[in-house]
Parts: C-alpha cells; structure tokens; sequence
C-alpha cells in the first residue's frame, strides 16, 4: 500500500496578493476576517482543511510579500527582509470560500478566515481586530491534510477552538453519507457554530466553565470515553500540541487504531502565543 503524503498540495502555487473586505466579531471567543480582491483569481479552493500561510503589514506599517513558494525559497526571503520591514506571518485555515461572483462584499472570489481571539493581546489578534476594508493581505496556499483512506468507515475529528475551521471544512466538504463523531472544546458556548455536517456525523462541543482549565483536557477525556468502532476509523485530530500528541498516542496504543490512518496536527502550545 502507498504511503500517502502529509499534505496534499495545489497544483499550482504562488504568493497572491488581497485585501480586507470585512471584519467583524461573530461570538465571544471568534473574528472573521473576509479577504477578496483580483488577487484571489489565482486561488484554487479545495476544501476540507485547505491551509495557507497569511501574510499581513510588518511593523513599519507596509506590506512586503515573498515571490518564491518553496519551503525554504520564500522564508529565506521573508528572513532577509529584516525584522522591521517582514510581514507578521500565521498559519491560517480556509473557513469558508466563495468564488468570483457569489460573494458578500464585492464581486471578487471571497475567503472568511476565522481567529479564536481569546482576548489574547498578540499581533495576529490585533489585526483580526482592527483590519479595516481595503487593508492590504497577502497568501500562499498549502493544500489539505485531511486524508481519510479508502477502507475508512468512521470518521473522528476532534480539536479545540483553533482546530474549528478546519474541521468546519473538512465536514462540508465530506460525503453526505459518511459516518462519524466530531468533538470540539470550546472557550464559551456561544462559540458553537453551524457546521453543515452529513447527517450520520454527531457533533459535540465541549464547553470549558473553568477559565483556567488546561486546554484540550476536555477533548481529551471525551475521546477516551467515547464509542469508536474497532476497527475501519480515520481520525483527524488537531489543535494544542500536548492535546493532538495525546489523544493520538491513545488511539494508537488504546484503540490500536494503525498510525496511517491519523492526521494530526499541533497548531500552538500552551505557554506560546498562538498569534
């Protein structure tokens, strides 16, 4: 059996250049940004867990974008750029695409990208917050790593709040027939979002009432308990690095679910700003 790659990457890729047609706050803990633009004719969406790389205006004020789209090609622009004059760059998911002519704001093709906040005072929270219509932004897309295997029957996807767009996607964008469970910790209950997911998926949110709790806790332990069916799982974890290393160590070892058929991906750690 072929080993399958990590990411599914765009057949074609470059550094696009948008800007912001709206920001606004859509729950306590969340900011969606909408970035559109003639720019964005050059972006292929491909569902599921689509990633790029974000590029906004670097601490002179100005926003200067990398050409190259290899892995080390544009960092190693971005490095030489300086600190004062790179751009703050993030990893960021696609929550919601619209192409040319059925967007909200204009009629340019349209991408929502949502930030969990959590009053948290770093950069990329700041701009979520401030962007105005117009603001420069810049991206190169990453592709997808949701990659359920053929033999797959039931899907598990588990992530706290920064983990919510990608699993966002990759449920609508997922057969309608598919099978599955979906657990997602969330800062406040008003967080919870529409999701659109197949019928045969139950989605649980899990609510933190503690401010203090350790993030992923929740997810972690709802995991542990849970029915999954013995065999014919792919799951799909992502979020906080202690908790997707965790919760992938007990489906492999517990669950005895083959390594192969879990994706997971630690986003940020505790201790380590997110933005």
């Amino acid at each position: 059996m072929a080993k399958r790659s990590k990411y599914v990457k765009p057949e074609h890729r470059e550094v696009l250049s948008a800007e912001v047609q709206a920001s606004k706050r859509i729950s306590p803990n969340f900011v969606r940004v909408t970035l559109g633009g003639e720019g964005l004719a050059g972006f292929t969406a491909m569902g599921y867990d689509q990633w790029f790389r974000l590029f906004t205006p670097g601490q002179d004020g100005t926003l200067r974008l990398p050409t190259s789209t290899s892995s080390l090609g544009w960092y190693a622009q971005y490095l030489r750029m300086g600190k004062l004059h790179r751009p703050l760059t993030r990893n960021y998911t696609v929550r919601d695409y619209r192409a040319a002519g059925f967007g909200e704001f204009g009629s340019t093709a349209e991408i929502d990208i949502d930030f969990a906040i959590h009053g948290e005072d770093t950069p990329a929270a700041a701009w979520a917050n401030t962007a105005t219509p117009g603001s420069p932004a810049g991206l190169l897309d990453e592709g997808i790593t949701y990659q359920p295997p053929e033999h797959a029957e039931f899907a598990l996807l588990v992530g706290d709040e920064s983990a919510l767009p990608g699993i966002a996607g990759s449920l609508r964008s997922a057969p309608r027939e598919l099978k599955g469970a979906a657990y997602i910790e969330i800062a406040h209950a008003e967080d919870a979002q529409e999701l659109g997911e197949p019928e045969g998926v139950a989605v649980h949110w899990l609510v933190r009432t503690d401010a203090h709790a350790e993030t992923g806790a929740l997810a972690a332990d709802a995991v542990r308990q849970a029915e999954i069916p013995a065999t014919g799982v792919y799951a799909f974890v992502a979020g906080e690095q202690k908790m997707a290393a965790g919760i992938r160590r007990h489906l492999a070892q517990d669950r005895e679910i083959p390594k192969a058929d879990i994706t997971f991906t630690g986003y940020w750690r505790v201790g380590k700003s997110q933005g």
